[in-house]
């Protein structure tokens, strides 16, 4: 491909120039000893002119000219490799629009290319506490955390993994080791010595200010110059800056997708929670006051009949009354500028609305702690008032919230009812939903109930609070 003729025109010009200028110190007496240091970074960019430029010797003037035209062309080629890169990767998202395909086919390019015999992708997780060995090129075939064959691979890929993450240098520049490199972990240079590694590349993905991961190639042979080796780090920095671009784009593109998902879902319930209220909930309130009235204008009816009536107006008012939990259960959410404290009060008196049952609030004024954090405690509050109307035949309910440290949160519901079983504390779905909310955003629900002795189910939430879930009886 053209990426291997870019890199394989510069790694012969390196030679050329590296044996042309030698000969031409020596004829001039710039060498000492036929030694000539020669620094990569200088044949790039220069800030001033040479100190031979100001020479009247023109034999040094036409080695100053060669090397000069010689520096040139070797910085055309790393351009032309660069663009080849960059085409690479637009040919690679068109024909492989999945970021798993994507990477997988670039590992492989950038195996062949540089010559090597593996290329591994290591990826840092969201919490930034660990990195988590995701796809490797080995041989001829690719191994992928999808696919669950990656821990086939003897490699000590957690033990790299480690040093890749505590190794600052490695977070924002290429970092090249040998096979038996001490900077290395131990089981990594045992590994090598087994396999006849030679050496190591590992460059990170980096996005800005922001590394995502490494991309590490292993080569069981050594370049023949060090012209060579630096074609091998140019073209896989190349690479890498791509492929970090790629990932970059594709995770924000999820996070949107994600986003829209449940912006999406939101709009549904709300939508379904519209419909029950303006058609079953209103509905069940029409027929009601009729059935209501009925029962007062008929007041000499006979006993069967006035029975089926009273009938007809408690089912009446039962399905009205579901009908608007299942409106408050749909539409949990806490209202636009709205304190929480306020939300719980109205998610309280609208419950009182549904029963006779006395339900008492004691709330403090509580910070804001984020829309997602305040749905999920408003919905658990919602969920525990409505167990507790429903099924604790309870004498009085008790709704409390204060602020813990403040920053977070407590907030009980109790009830003084007959409490809940073991087997409803494992299978009811009310119990779950609170629980998979707890979970979400890291807070601990503890539901403390007992025979005859009431039930209280108590929301415990700080910023860095590990998720716990506590069924005492």
């Amino acid at each position: 491909m053209r990426i291997r003729l870019a890199r394989d025109a510069g790694m012969g010009l390196c030679e050329e120039r590296d044996l042309r200028l030698l000969d031409d110190a020596k004829a001039f007496g710039l060498a000492d000893n036929g030694n000539v240091e020669r620094d990569e970074s200088d044949c790039l960019s220069r800030s001033a002119p040479p100190p031979e430029a100001s020479s009247t010797d023109p034999d040094v003037l036409r080695a100053a000219l060669i090397q000069e035209h010689d520096a040139r062309r070797r910085a055309d080629c790393l351009a032309a490799m660069q663009a080849e890169v960059v085409q690479l990767a637009l040919d690679l998202l068109v024909r492989e629009p999945d970021i798993e395909g994507f990477f997988g086919s670039l590992t492989k390019t950038m195996a062949e290319d540089t010559e090597s015999h593996v290329c591994g992708v290591w990826l840092i997780d969201d919490g930034r506490t660990r990195c988590d060995f995701w796809m490797a090129y080995v041989g001829d075939r690719l191994y992928t955390r999808r696919r669950a064959d990656l821990d086939s691979l003897d490699f000590p890929h957690q033990s790299l993994g480690r040093h890749l993450m505590d190794f600052a240098p490695g977070w924002s520049q290429t970092v090249e080791y040998e096979h038996d490199d001490a900077r290395l972990p131990d089981d990594v240079r045992q590994f090598h010595r087994a396999v006849g590694v030679k050496g190591m590349v590992v460059t990170p993905l980096v996005v800005g200010a922001s590394n995502l991961g490494w991309i590490k190639v292993s080569s069981r042979t050594l370049p023949e110059c060090a012209g060579a080796q630096w074609w091998r780090v140019v073209l896989i920095e190349a690479i890498a800056r791509q492929a970090a671009l790629a990932l970059h784009h594709n995770r924000l593109v999820e996070r949107s997708r994600l986003e829209e998902r449940r912006k999406a879902t939101l709009e549904e319930r709300n939508r379904l929670a519209r419909d029950i209220h303006d058609t079953l909930a209103q509905g069940f309130g029409a027929i009601l006051m009729q059935l209501q009235a009925a029962q007062r204008e008929s007041a000499a009816l006979p006993t069967g009949v006035a029975a089926k009536l009273e009938t007809a107006v408690d089912l009446a008012r039962t399905h009205m009354i579901e009908a608007r939990r299942s409106v408050g259960a749909l539409r949990p959410n806490v209202g636009d500028a709205e304190e929480i404290s306020t939300a719980l009060k109205r998610i309280a008196d609208l419950v009182q609305l549904t029963t006779a049952i006395p339900i008492e609030t004691a709330l403090d004024d509580l910070p804001r702690y984020g829309d997602v954090v305040e749905r999920e405690i408003i919905g658990i509050a919602q969920e525990a008032l409505t167990n507790a109307v429903r099924h604790a035949r309870a004498r009085r309910i008790t709704v409390r919230a204060s602020t813990i440290r403040s920053l977070g949160l407590r907030l009980s519901i109790a009830d003084d009812g007959r409490g809940i079983t073991r087997e409803a504390a494992t299978s009811g779905f009310g119990l779950t939903s609170m629980q998979e909310r707890a979970e979400r955003i890291g807070a601990s629900l503890t539901i403390v109930t007992a025979p005859r002795s009431g039930t209280e189910v108590v929301l415990a939430w700080e910023p860095s609070l590990p998720a716990q879930i506590h069924v005492a009886n």
